[in-house]
């Protein structure tokens, strides 16, 4: 699998790394950040964009951005057919990260992580299927088509 998609395999691997970085290092957003994005929540909130969404809620639907590729790269990695593997994988990776943090200072693990994490890679193993139907479907008719010459010609044996 890893061998047939060697550019893919790449892509995930680095995307993995920077995924690796954020989550399993000891860099808690300092009050500089913060003070950052609370200003443009409330610039947002002012022109009456994004009122609903609080520092909480960002941190919710960052963390569901942050794992859509991950579940768009397991897909691509395991097929259509293995898209419960890469469901499978990415909570088993989200898992161990929340796991992980337990350890690291300045991490606190939140079981909130562990379903916003998972939404996303389910999102990305969604978005992945939707747009490799027009060539499993093609994939699917040739293995059929296949099938049916097989059926129409049998093999000959020669003595």
């Amino acid at each position: 699998m890893l061998h047939r998609h060697p550019l893919l395999s790449l892509a995930s691997g680095a995307y993995l790394l920077f995924v690796g970085w954020l989550t399993l290092t000891p860099q808690p957003i300092d009050a500089d950040h913060q003070d950052l994005i609370l200003r443009a929540l409330d610039a947002l909130h002012r022109r009456g964009y994004a009122e609903s969404i609080d520092y909480t809620r960002l941190e919710f639907l960052a963390n569901i951005a942050l794992f859509v590729p991950i579940g768009v790269f397991l897909l691509l990695l395991f097929g259509a057919g293995g898209w419960w593997v890469a469901a499978i994988g990415s909570f088993a990776m989200t898992a161990i990260i929340e796991t992980m943090q337990r350890q690291i200072p300045g991490r606190v693990p939140d079981d909130r992580d562990l379903v916003a994490n998972s939404v996303g890679a389910l999102i990305g193993i969604a978005i992945a299927l939707v747009l490799t139907l027009p060539a499993t479907l093609r994939r699917r008719r040739r293995r059929q088509h296949a099938r049916a010459q097989a059926v129409r010609r049998p093999i000959q044996h020669q003595p």
